[in-house]
């Protein structure tokens, strides 16, 4: 089908400050975890289909590409001349989350992507000599090597959590190749310098797993007990989304990947300033840490049940967009693992910034 063509049809188609700046400063240190199950607060037009959240269990095709220093591997569906559409996922999440997004996506026509991150799933390193770094710059740019290695110049990406974060960077660092990004729990974008800045003891408790994991007992702890510590903050973010054993254990498979631990402390220690990232990134963190502004087109989302820190509005960051903009909650129960809460929601956002 030709792509412009396809775009108009698109185009024809998709028509709490109750918290305190805390919270605020809290939300820059981290990604918010909530799971979501019900509709946006805004209105549109009625362009995706209703969808139970779990009607799907398994994505129709995933694949493998070597891709800058990795070996990735992806979930895709729709159709192969589609307009692209990569979905990020977070931790303790994985490319579920996405499993009922895609389908509602690519039947509307858009190509859809959905890699597991480095240190998730059927992800390796090419090399045993590469360090396994988790640094946010680093996990960004693993998107971009997948965009160059499946020839895709430009896509609409969203993402949540450490996939939320890794979407600001990309729009912010190379807006060339995104055409809209949709980002739950809006700008994630924060410097080692800033997560070093102590909070009071009541915002300090919602960080109490990275500082776990600064310790070697923590590391050593989520190494043995990896999937019981996803399925608590799995709880503890999404308090109404009521999960069953099976949708879990779906994605905790992902967990045995034998990079898994150490990408995931690598990462919670460097945001601390624990530990150093490489060298060869010093560029792309510098630029990072001066919290860039996002140009392109944007929607970010919210859940309403959101377990985890996160900003209680988008008063905090509402400037660090400058494109064309929305803010949407997501009410019903929502929490932090928004798009396999709320699929409907999320994949209605995808296309409703497509249209911006």
């Amino acid at each position: 089908m030709n792509t412009n063509k396809m775009s108009e049809e698109f185009k024809h188609n998709r028509r709490r400050f109750l918290g305190t700046m805390t919270m605020a400063m809290a939300a820059t240190q981290i990604g918010v975890f909530r799971s979501a199950d019900a509709q946006s607060s805004q209105t549109g037009s009625a362009d995706v289909p209703a969808i139970k959240p779990g009607t799907n269990t398994s994505f129709d095709s995933l694949k493998q590409i070597d891709a800058g220093l990795l070996n990735i591997g992806y979930a895709e569906a729709g159709p192969a001349d589609g307009p692209p559409v990569i979905l990020l996922h977070g931790w303790p999440y994985d490319i579920y989350s996405y499993v009922d997004v895609a389908p509602l996506l690519a039947s509307a026509g858009y190509r859809v992507i959905v890699p597991y991150l480095r240190g998730y799933g059927t992800t390796r390193f090419l090399s045993s000599e590469t360090l396994r770094n988790g640094q946010p710059s680093v996990v960004a740019l693993d998107t971009i090597a997948l965009m160059d290695a499946l020839k895709i110049k430009k896509a609409i990406i969203g993402g949540f959590d450490w996939g939320g974060r890794s979407v600001d960077i990309i729009a912010a660092l190379w807006p060339e190749r995104c055409k809209a990004i949709v980002s739950v729990s809006g700008y994630l974008i924060a410097s080692p310098a800033a997560n070093k800045l102590p909070l009071p003891p009541k915002a300090e408790y919602q960080w109490w797993y990275q500082y776990y994991f600064a310790t070697e007992r923590g590391a050593l702890g989520y190494d043995k007990y990896r999937h019981d510590f996803g399925k608590l903050i799995w709880q503890i973010a999404s308090p109404k989304w009521d999960f069953d054993d099976a949708t879990f254990d779906r994605t905790a498979a992902s967990f045995n990947n034998p990079d898994h631990v150490a990408i995931v402390i690598h990462n919670y220690r460097y945001r601390l300033g624990l530990a150093e990232g490489e060298s060869q990134y010093n560029d792309l963190e510098n630029k990072i840490n001066e919290g860039p502004v996002i140009t392109v087109p944007a929607i970010t989302l919210e859940g309403d049940a959101n377990g985890a820190p996160h900003y209680p509005n988008d008063t905090p960051y509402r400037k660090k967009f400058s494109g064309k903009y929305e803010y949407r909650v997501i009410t019903g129960g929502i929490g932090h693992n928004l798009p396999q809460e709320a699929p409907q929601a999320f994949a209605r956002a995808i296309i409703d910034v497509d249209g911006f």
